[in-house]
């Protein structure tokens, strides 16, 4: 991927496909709605399954995806440290303290549905910043209960480009938290290693 003068790798994780080379509209519109209008989309991953479902024109299940952007602003220019850490506090602004309590369900609860709230700081590196986030969705009457949603929202500074990486998964029990926090830490390394200084 060309970002200015710089070429940066980007990958997905195993077990998850980019969506690019599809030039699905459907595809590009689902991306697009997950990241405000003022980030370039660099990769949109989903999990083999459903890029099989996709193919076969069946429904997505979309469980779990993933997605690398960066902010049109500063994709042409070579990002500070200094400039670096303004982009995370300006992105991070506003998303109150986390919870000290692990029951992250029950916390979810108490919180307006659809509204997206901190649950953990994972990392804080002068290149790296890592949160948990969650929310619960809407709940659907008597034959639909609401569901939650985990997500990770990454900051990484990669041969003086911001990224900004998130994963996503469906919150139904421990094993989830587990998949994302491990899912996300593999990926934020894998990345570095791609792009070595």
């Amino acid at each position: 991927m060309q970002l200015g003068d710089t070429r940066i790798g980007l990958d997905a994780p195993p077990g998850f496909a980019d969506t690019g080379f599809t030039g699905s509209p459907r595809l590009a519109e689902l991306a697009e709605a997950l990241t405000s209008a003022s980030n370039r989309i660099l990769l949109f991953a989903i999990a083999d399954g459903d890029l099989r479902r996709f193919t076969q024109g069946d429904p997505l299940e979309l469980r779990r995806h993933m997605m690398v952007v960066t902010p049109r602003g500063l994709e042409r220019s070579r990002v500070s440290e200094s400039e670096f850490k303004a982009f995370v506090a300006e992105s991070l602004r506003g998303l109150g303290e986390a919870p000290k309590s692990l029951d992250y369900p029950r916390h979810l609860d108490s919180r307006p549905t659809g509204t997206m709230t901190l649950l953990a700081e994972l990392r804080r590196d002068a290149d790296v910043v890592s949160v948990l986030q969650g929310t619960r969705t809407k709940d659907g009457g008597m034959f639909r209960r609401s569901e939650y949603m985990l997500s990770t929202a990454t900051l990484l500074l990669v041969r003086g480009k911001a990224l900004s990486l998130s994963v996503y998964t469906r919150y139904k029990d421990p094993a989830d938290l587990d998949w994302i926090r491990v899912t996300t830490a593999r990926w934020v390394e894998e990345l570095k290693r791609l792009n070595p200084r």
